[in-house]
């Protein structure tokens, strides 16, 4: 059988090249592209080339990044108009093969198995040529990994950048993928970098020869899928790009304008969430059986709990209620929070589970009454607007809760 030809195509710098495009001035000097501070997003997004020469690093503050470089130029992200951006490329991608499966807004995967004949070229010269027009026609670089399986064109097209390609086929596995350290792996964390040193696993190729068995006792079906993808078994294959996949959850988070205290406050954050993930699950036609509820405090540390429900809800005030109990089995109300997030995951369709669960103790009589009441406030925010009625939570301009 022979293997597959996959690309995966990863756009440099991506946000930082965008504002590149928006204002050419900026690639004269230091630049990053950041969060808003006033809202306490106050950390970098994306450098670009200039910028990385000090070392600055995404996820740190702008503090930190300006302690490095004080002339750091910082703007603030415009989101829109990055997607419109990642748009265009798809579209070159298109031209190509109907197999591109967006990974992400900066990143790609392309199966070009069964139409790199028509190009007449190479599958290094195919990926040449890809990063020749989205450089041209587009104004911002790419690098990309080609490999025979998803695992290994996404290593590769980290391997060498910007504006590069790399080939690694099977052949290459042994000179290239396994010398480099593990961390370098899709899915390989921290946490799990730390768990396969403690098991002598630093190197890919360590964990390419290391006993499946050992490591699935270990780290569970975790431990075996990774030593599968060391070996270069992945079979995943890259979906067409108009193929519609399901959304496996619905949440939202927020980071407040200042600390949350209090479960006054705590309650309001979580109801104004609440009625966001309720609303996207009513207008998707489904309901949600698991709840998970997040939380950060100032010093960026994370709880995350969730519960499975006994009947699948999509009513704000039930997900509230429910969050609202996790958030207190493991939170003191009395300790900041900086920030929440509210999550529904295990959906089914709405037609699916005509019962729900009962929290207020009069049963399924309340549940429809609820019902009724969250219809009729999706079809008022549907003619006049969704800040014209709100549920009881507090609108506090100081916290950003709304």
């Amino acid at each position: 059988m022979t293997d597959r030809i996959i690309f995966h195509c990863d756009c440099n710098s991506f946000f930082a090249s965008c504002e590149e495009l928006l204002y050419p001035e900026l690639k004269k000097v230091p630049m990053a592209v950041t969060g808003d501070p006033e809202n306490r997003h106050g950390i970098i997004l994306a450098k670009n080339q200039l910028a990385k020469q000090y070392h600055i690093q995404t996820a740190e503050t702008i503090w930190q990044a300006k302690r490095k470089c004080p002339e750091l130029v910082c703007v603030l992200s415009h989101h829109g108009y990055y997607h419109e951006i990642s748009r265009k490329i798809n579209q070159i991608y298109l031209d190509f093969t109907d197999l591109n499966e967006p990974a992400s807004i900066d990143e790609s995967y392309l199966d070009v198995t069964n139409t790199l004949h028509l190009f007449g070229k190479s599958p290094r010269e195919l990926a040449d040529c890809i990063r020749a027009r989205v450089r041209e026609e587009i104004g911002v670089t790419i690098s990309v990994g080609v490999s025979f399986c998803k695992t290994v064109a996404k290593f590769g097209s980290d391997y060498k950048k910007p504006d590069a390609t790399t080939v690694i086929m099977r052949g290459d596995l042994p000179v290239i993928f396994w010398r480099a350290p593990v961390s370098d792996m899709l899915m390989a964390g921290k946490k799990t970098t730390e768990r396969l040193s403690s098991l002598g696993v630093r190197t890919i190729g360590d964990l390419a020869k290391a006993d499946p068995a050992m490591l699935t006792r270990q780290m569970g079906k975790s431990g075996e899928l990774l030593w599968r993808w060391a070996n270069g078994m992945d079979d995943e294959p890259v979906h067409p790009y108009y193929e519609t996949r399901e959304a496996k959850s619905v949440g939202n988070s927020m980071t407040f304008r200042r600390d949350l205290k209090g479960e006054e406050e705590l309650r309001a954050g979580l109801s104004a969430l609440a009625d966001s993930v309720a609303g996207r699950l009513r207008a998707d036609g489904k309901k949600c059986t698991v709840i998970q509820v997040g939380v950060k405090d100032p010093s960026l540390k994370t709880v995350q709990k969730q519960r499975t429900l006994t009947h699948a809800t999509d009513l704000q005030k039930e997900i509230t209620e429910v969050a609202f109990e996790l958030l207190k089995s493991c939170w003191n109300p009395s300790s900041p929070v900086r920030l929440l997030s509210v999550t529904g995951s295990g959906l089914v369709g709405a037609d699916e589970d005509f019962v729900q669960m009962d929290l207020f103790s009069s049963g399924l009589q309340t549940s429809e009454k609820q019902e009724k009441i969250e219809d009729t406030i999706d079809a008022i925010r549907q003619r006049y607007g969704k800040g014209v009625i709100r549920f009881g939570h507090f609108h506090d301009e100081e916290t950003g809760i709304s």
